[in-house]
């Protein structure tokens, strides 16, 4: 068992079948190889084998939080939700914000293992270090925001001030494959399909009422030299400063603008590479600006709240009013990010600000992800348009109106075509053959990043551990924002390297847990600093940057285990140079498309991997000593390709 600092060290174990709980420590051998939240989760997950269905009541879902989560250390808001993924068949962790992960750690847990299935619906109820389980009959069939606020009134709290909500809404429940669990109304933990595997378990939420109990720093004088330091580098960078940084006043769609300007912004399911030449090609008058964050800001901005211990608070609260086929709308959500902006607009052919408001609450009520959503939309699109939906819907481009209906078609799998989409990508074009339609990767869709554009989010994709990912490895900070510096975004050389590093950085914030946005200021040594202040370990940085090697290792091992190699380590058709179904960049990304093969083989070589397989040469150097191995030496050579 852990006594560092920052742990709990109960972890409440949760048999549904049975409706029993019980509570374990954290291994101290574990805690100090894999950290914590997306490390830890993912170790739990793989204890339970590669090989389970992610449906099936043998698959385990983790809620962890990190030594940091709940903490003073800044942006340390975050919870990780770990599983293996029905949308991809990988292993995933979705993480959210707000305050659950804090009052997770302040009621005196580190983490939750749901395991087994329960016969009923339930929630679970967590307060001072214990978890109870309760009926929640009444609740099942209820939108994510009805459920909230009804179980804030139960467990006799207010929500926001003692009381953190982690539900799913009818998406979860009718395990629509990507369908995600929401925090506070409209934080969610959007990819991968946990919410899904939550309703395979009957579970409809988990409720943490809590006091504000922040754990203690080991050693106070580090931990407050690493503290102010971060706050100092928050405070200076153009992203991140309060009040003044673009990520402080404009959210995450910031980026809506500047990746425009660079033709970087997939568009009409990544037909184009902006907004500008998909009108200009099609005759049509789609614009990013009028769904960008500073039109945003301008028009619908109505507050910005924050998530603990942060101060840039990115969250752009808005509120519009629509009338849909008649009916007048009032809608107030949070979190208009720019992925979500993207995927609901301009990748699917249009640019009503409004709208899309009203289809992000929407989506965030059903509990369904809104990249995945919006992706789902503009590949139906493309798919009508080439007559391969025929017999089963319609949906027409920049169709909003229709947009907004399909999202509770999808929720409810209500209609054929709803049922359909409910399936991911992979699903659809398996049942339809439109595999050159999907703009997926292990079954996941990509984010609002061209990859012909930026070559190091090319491969970014390709080897993420989740499906395609913006997140794995954020290029775009060197890309776009040069952060820690510029670098060519039509370059690939490099850029497996730079993918690589970014991959484990992010790694390790996961699992502390914090926020990736402080990657915009923060680097290695702010990491470390807080990390051994709060813990009291006294690890260098070269030996943080390995806890977060092991463990997207661990995360590779585990897919390998559930069969996934290097030819899994695609991108769709259209990015790829040399494909006959290759669609070229246009504007400043005029020609460009990924070297694929090229990026590869430098990833490859970096990761020291065999085709996409860790060798077990390199479980051993990292430590990694669960499961059978793969079986495979870092002296084989790939297959040689079929002629």
């Amino acid at each position: 068992m852990t006594e560092m600092g920052g742990y709990r060290d109960r972890v409440a174990q949760v048999d549904l079948g049975g409706g029993e709980v019980s509570y374990r420590g954290i291994d101290d051998e574990d805690a100090e190889k894999y950290i914590g939240a997306r490390g830890l989760g993912v170790k739990y997950v793989f204890d339970k084998g590669p090989d389970v269905d992610p449906l099936g009541p043998e698959n385990r879902l983790a809620f962890m939080t990190g030594p940091l989560t709940g903490t003073q250390t800044v942006m340390s808001g975050r919870i990780a939700l770990v599983t293996k993924s029905p949308l991809t068949g990988t292993v995933t962790d979705s993480h959210h914000g707000g305050w659950s992960g804090a009052r997770l750690k302040w009621a005196g847990l580190d983490g939750i293992l749901l395991d087994g299935a329960s016969d009923e619906p339930v929630y679970l109820f967590v307060e001072d270090g214990d978890v109870e389980v309760r009926d929640a009959s009444h609740l099942w069939g209820q939108g994510v925001h009805d459920t909230i606020d009804q179980l804030g009134e139960e467990v006799d709290g207010k929500v926001g001030r003692d009381v953190s909500v982690m539900a799913i809404g009818q998406g979860g429940e009718n395990e629509v494959r990507y369908g995600c669990v929401i925090n506070e109304d409209d934080r969610a933990s959007g990819r991968g399909g946990t919410g899904a595997v939550m309703g395979s378990k009957n579970v409809k939420a988990v409720v943490v009422k809590s006091g504000t109990d922040m754990p203690k720093p080991a050693d106070p004088e580090t931990f407050q030299e690493g503290y102010q330091q971060a706050m100092e580098v928050i405070r200076e960078s153009d992203v991140t400063a309060p009040n003044e940084g673009g990520l402080s006043m404009y959210g995450t769609n910031v980026l809506m603008n500047a990746t425009e300007e660079m033709d970087g912004l997939p568009t009409k399911n990544a037909q184009h590479t902006s907004t500008e030449a998909y009108s200009e090609t099609d005759g049509i008058d789609v614009q990013a600006e009028r769904v960008s964050g500073e039109n945003v800001r301008e028009n619908i901005l109505v507050d910005e709240p924050t998530c603990h211990s942060c101060p840039v608070a990115c969250k752009k609260e808005v509120e519009v009013d629509v009338t849909h086929k008649g009916e007048d709308l009032n809608v107030r959500m949070e979190s208009y990010e720019y992925e979500s902006a993207w995927a609901l607009g301009p990748n699917s052919g249009h640019d009503d600000r409004d709208e899309i408001a009203v289809m992000l609450d929407r989506c965030n009520d059903l509990g369904i992800d809104t990249i995945e959503t919006g992706n789902m939309m503009a590949m139906a699109m493309e798919m009508s348009e080439e007559g391969k939906l025929e017999g089963v819907g319609h949906l027409d481009w920049g169709d909003s109106e229709t947009m907004i209906d399909l999202i509770e078609e999808i929720g409810h799998r209500s209609s054929d075509l709803g049922d359909l989409l409910a399936e991911g990508p992979e699903r659809v074009a398996d049942a339809k053959d439109a595999h050159g339609n999907k703009l997926s990767v292990k079954g996941q869709t990509m984010a609002a990043y061209d990859p012909r554009c930026m070559k190091g989010m090319g491969i970014a994709y390709a080897t993420s551990n989740r499906g395609a990912c913006h997140l794995r490895g954020y290029t775009p900070a060197a890309e776009i924002l040069g952060i820690p510096e510029k670098v060519d975004p039509y370059e690939w050389e490099g850029k497996g390297e730079l993918t690589a590093t970014f991959q484990d950085l992010h790694a390790v914030s996961d699992s502390f847990d914090i926020c990736k946005f402080s990657a915009f200021a923060e680097g290695i040594e702010e990491y470390v600093l807080q990390y051994n202040g709060m813990t009291g370990r006294d690890l260098s940085e070269d030996e943080l940057f390995e806890a977060g090697e092991r463990v997207y290792n661990l995360e590779r091992y585990f897919n390998n285990l559930a069969g996934f190699d290097g030819a899994d380590d695609t991108l769709p058709n259209r990015f790829i140079e040399g494909h006959p179904d290759a669609i070229p960049g246009t504007g400043a990304s005029e020609g460009e498309l990924v070297e694929l093969d090229q990026l590869k083989a430098e990833y490859y070589e970096t990761r020291d991997w065999v085709d996409g397989v860790v060798p077990d040469e390199k479980l051993e150097e990292l430590g990694i000593d669960i499961g059978p191995g793969t079986g495979v030496s870092a002296g084989d050579s790939a297959a040689p390709a079929d002629d």
